[in-house]
């Protein structure tokens, strides 16, 4: 048998070696796989936190506007005379007619007409004579409830003469066609109007004015 050399068996072992450990390399190694992973993610779960908190309802303001319209209510029958509140002021028309009753005041007599007007208020009496004799319209400051005496004036006091004087009432009026005006304002109280010619208001030429602090418009009533 022919002897090998040292260095030849050096190399034999190593290159055994190199293929065993290259063979064990080999073995061991595993294949590198490459995947596409999707990682899934557990689902995200919100919660709602509900929180009941007690409501106050309140009602809706409601503005209501009044509107306030003084009216005034009249008697049963009763006429609104003409008048101008802005300066407080009542017309009264008044005629003697010539039909019907004579000795009347607007076909009225013996108290029948009564005119009522707000207190303080001015009176502006505008008179005509229709009748065949001659009158006059006076206003009385009366002491008694109807006209008892010739003379009128010893009933009350005249506190306005319409057609006449102070000093020819009892005697002189304005004639058949005639007019005549005058005015004042009367305080609260009652007063006569009232024919001053002697007799006239006794035969039953006389009327009632009424003036009140309960009175808001003029009227006049029949009764």
């Amino acid at each position: 048998m022919a002897k090998l050399d040292t260095p030849v068996i050096v190399a034999v072992v190593v290159a055994i070696i190199l293929v065993a450990v290259a063979g064990y390399y080999v073995a061991t190694r595993a294949p590198i796989s490459i995947v596409n992973t999707t990682t899934t993610l557990p689902p995200k779960v919100v919660s709602t936190i509900t929180s009941t908190v007690p409501v106050t309802t309140v009602p809706p303001t409601t503005t209501t506007t009044t509107s306030t319209t003084s009216t005034s209510v009249l008697p049963s029958g009763a006429k609104v005379l003409p008048y101008d509140a802005s300066n407080h002021t009542v017309f009264l028309y008044i005629t003697s007619l010539s039909t019907g009753t004579p000795f009347n005041f607007n076909g009225t007599s013996n108290g029948e007409l009564h005119v009522y007007i707000p207190a303080g208020w001015t009176v502006i009496v505008y008179y005509t004579n229709e009748e065949a004799i001659a009158h006059n319209f006076n206003i009385v400051q009366n002491d008694t409830p109807t006209p008892n005496n010739v003379n009128i004036e010893a009933d009350g006091k005249v506190l306005l003469f319409v057609g006449t004087t102070s000093s020819t009432y009892e005697s002189n009026g304005i004639a058949s066609g005639e007019s005549a005006s005058g005015s004042i304002a009367l305080p609260a109280g009652i007063y006569w109007f009232a024919c001053g010619i002697a007799g006239h208001a006794e035969s039953g030429m006389w009327g009632v004015i009424v003036s009140s602090t309960s009175v808001t418009e003029p009227y006049y009533v029949v009764s």
